[in-house]
């Protein structure tokens, strides 16, 4: 079985065969009580892949998290888990070689960072000089090469992270499951150690990373795919550009981030066979829409709000076809004029900007 294999002084870890087995649940079903929190759940994770798992509070993605981990104990719990070609549905926590990161990063706060990081090493009784070296290349890994003799209440929000990352890393798992790991982080900080996280995997390219969380921006940067979940069943699984640009109904497409869901009767004119379409509704992102002088696009109405967001602005028009549920469109501040509220307006579009999606 391939490990990260750190090498002293070259953090590039040893190649991988495209084809081999990363991460595989089977038919998984948990309930609690009569609460079925996972119910037949099947995925596959490529070797190497960072998949995000995003979804509400209760859709089960934390449990699916804690089922990989070897966490979950349930009333009712039903299906296989195979990770690098090993069935591990029934082998203990400590034995899975997984390393995981949670919100609250759960640092010994009596030990400084080197023996942080080498705890673990320390109880699978590597010799000192392994794990002196491991440290120092997991320290190196996450930007604390000299940090390892401070004590984490010394530490930033964000550097307390890296070390608690390091520690994850340092025991070379075959997958890294990350918990909210930027939820305690203020918007600027979880911007930076997002970026961090993404370099971080572009220069461990064989390491499976799963990360639960409830941030849309986290799966939109970090993922190679997005799954999002919903009542404990996959309610989407591809990549961030295919959930935002197609997503497969209004659930996923308001998740993903705002969205415009009209009658195909209001976009389409008459004549063409999707104006009378009943069983779907006519998905447009707001940053789609283009403002233009009256007459100027098929689409009339009134501009009901302007909201300025710094660099963009969130304007609500009216629309004479739907007057009572106005669209969002997002406009770049100093692209064009800004429309004042009152004002009459035409809205334009491109035909391979409207996705017709299950409601």
């Amino acid at each position: 079985m391939s490990t990260l294999a750190f090498a002293p002084g070259a953090l590039e870890p040893r190649a991988v065969a495209s084809d081999a087995p990363g991460v595989s649940v089977e038919h998984l079903s948990v309930r609690f009580g009569a609460r079925t929190v996972l119910d037949d759940l099947t995925l596959h994770i490529r070797r190497g892949e960072f998949l995000t798992v995003l979804g509400r509070s209760g859709c089960g993605k934390t449990t699916l998290l804690r089922f990989i981990a070897g966490f979950v104990n349930a009333d009712a719990l039903a299906g296989t888990l195979a990770i690098a070609g090993r069935d591990l549905t029934h082998v203990p926590a400590h034995r899975r070689n997984l390393g995981l990161l949670f919100q609250n990063y759960a640092l010994f706060p009596h030990l400084s960072v080197f023996d942080n990081v080498a705890f673990g090493l320390r109880a699978r009784k590597l010799k000192p000089a392994e794990i002196a070296r491991r440290v120092a290349d997991a320290l190196k890994l996450v930007q604390l090469a000299d940090a390892g003799h401070i004590m984490p209440a010394q530490l930033s929000g964000g550097m307390q992270q890296r070390v608690a990352l390091a520690r994850a890393l340092v025991i070379e798992p075959d997958v890294l499951l990350l918990d909210e790991p930027l939820s305690a982080l203020d918007a600027n900080l979880r911007a930076s150690v997002r970026s961090e996280l993404k370099a971080l995997h572009e220069r461990l390219a064989d390491l499976t990373i799963i990360c639960v969380t409830h941030d849309q921006d986290d799966a939109l940067v970090l993922s190679d795919r997005t799954l999002l979940m919903r009542d404990g069943r996959i309610a989407q699984l591809g990549s961030p550009r295919e959930l935002y640009d197609a997503p497969s109904d209004g659930f996923v497409a308001r998740y993903l981030g705002a969205a415009n869901l009209l009658p195909p009767r209001v976009v389409y004119p008459l004549g063409d066979a999707r104006h009378d379409e009943r069983e779907r509704l006519a998905c447009i992102r707001p940053e789609r829409f283009q403002i233009v002088a009256l007459g100027d696009g098929p689409l009339h109405g009134t501009i009901a709000s302007v909201e300025w967001y710094g660099a963009a602005l969130s304007i609500s028009v009216a629309l004479d076809a739907l007057p009572n549920e106005p669209v969002q469109v997002t406009m770049q501040r100093g692209h064009a004029r800004v429309p004042e509220r009152g004002a009459r307006v035409s809205l334009r579009f491109e035909a391979s900007d409207v996705v017709l999606i299950r409601p």
